[in-house]
């Protein structure tokens, strides 16, 4: 965002857009293996109709933020990952 002088909004969705073609192609490598699929169906399942429907309201609730709550928000979220996965690995 800030290497591209890029809006959060259009950061957020360009991140979001990007993931899709990876799971694309990960999907192949994983589910087709030799031997069994890698791939917990039952679980994908929930992960994909939980993922269109936090895709969809997060979208609706993000036209409604300001761009400095949004900006503050994000920071909050990163920085409570990073520290986790600094005390926590």
């Amino acid at each position: 965002m800030l290497w591209t002088d890029t809006p959060q909004r259009n950061a957020n969705a360009n991140s979001l857009v990007a993931i899709i073609p990876i799971a694309v192609a990960a999907l192949p490598i994983y589910y087709f293996r030799k031997g069994s699929p890698q791939i917990d169906s039952h679980v994908a399942l929930f992960l994909v109709i939980g993922s269109v429907a936090g895709a969809y309201i997060g979208a609706r609730v993000l036209s409604r933020i300001p761009d400095r709550q949004l900006k503050f928000a994000v920071a909050i979220v990163l920085g409570v990952v990073g520290l986790k996965e600094l005390l926590l690995p």
